[in-house]
C-alpha cells in the first residue's frame, strides 16, 4: 500500500499533468482481408503476424486510430528528469494511466458508431508478433501528423511519447 508522501506525490503529479493535457486523435473504418502470415487493410497494408490474424478472426473490417496526450506532456517530463527523477517517474506513471484512459474513451465513442457489433480487444504494434515497423504506415493512413501531431521516430517510437496506435477489430 502507498504511504501518505506517495499518494500526495502522485496526486500533484496527476494535478500537473491534467493541466497540460491536450488529447488528439485520429481514425479511419477499413476493410479487412486474412492472408497466410497477416492481416491486409484495405487500401493495402499488411499487418504482418499470426496473433493479429487469429485475433480478428471473425471481423470484417477494423476500427484504426492513433491517439497522443500531446507535446506538452512530454516537456513536463523532461523538465521533472532534470531536477527530480522520482517526480518524473511519477509523471510518466501518470501519463501511461492518462493516455490508456484516453483510449478507453475513444474506443468507447467507435463503439456507438457500430452498434450491434462485438469487438476484440484493442490491438497495437508490439503486442505480440506485430512489429513497431507498423507505426509509420499506420500513421500515414490516418493522417496522423496533420490530424493529430503524431509521428513515429526512425526507431518506430511514436511521438510525442504518450501516444497509442491501435487496431479496434469490428465483428458483424
Amino acid at each position: 500500500r502507498a504511504d501518505g508522501a506517495l499518494m500526495a506525490q502522485v496526486e500533484t503529479c496527476a494535478r500537473e499533468l491534467l493541466a497540460v493535457i491536450r488529447p488528439r486523435w485520429s481514425w479511419r473504418e477499413l476493410g479487412l482481408t486474412f492472408e497466410p502470415g497477416g492481416v491486409r487493410l484495405e487500401g493495402g497494408l499488411l499487418l504482418p503476424g499470426e496473433d493479429l490474424r487469429a485475433h480478428l478472426s471473425g471481423c470484417g473490417r477494423a476500427a484504426l486510430f492513433c491517439a497522443t496526450l500531446g507535446a506538452e506532456v512530454d516537456a513536463l517530463i523532461r523538465r521533472a528528469e532534470r531536477l527530480d527523477m522520482s517526480r518524473a517517474l511519477t509523471l510518466d506513471c501518470c501519463a501511461s494511466a492518462a493516455v490508456e484512459g484516453v483510449c478507453d474513451q475513444i474506443e468507447g465513442k467507435l463503439r456507438e458508431k457500430f452498434p450491434g457489433c462485438s469487438f476484440p480487444f484493442r490491438y497495437s504494434p508490439g503486442y505480440g508478433d506485430l512489429p513497431l515497423e507498423v507505426q509509420g504506415p499506420i500513421l500515414d493512413l490516418l493522417d496522423a501528423p496533420r490530424r493529430a501531431g503524431l509521428c513515429a521516430t526512425a526507431n518506430h517510437l511514436l511521438t510525442p511519447r504518450k501516444s497509442v496506435t491501435a487496431v479496434l477489430g469490428v465483428a458483424e
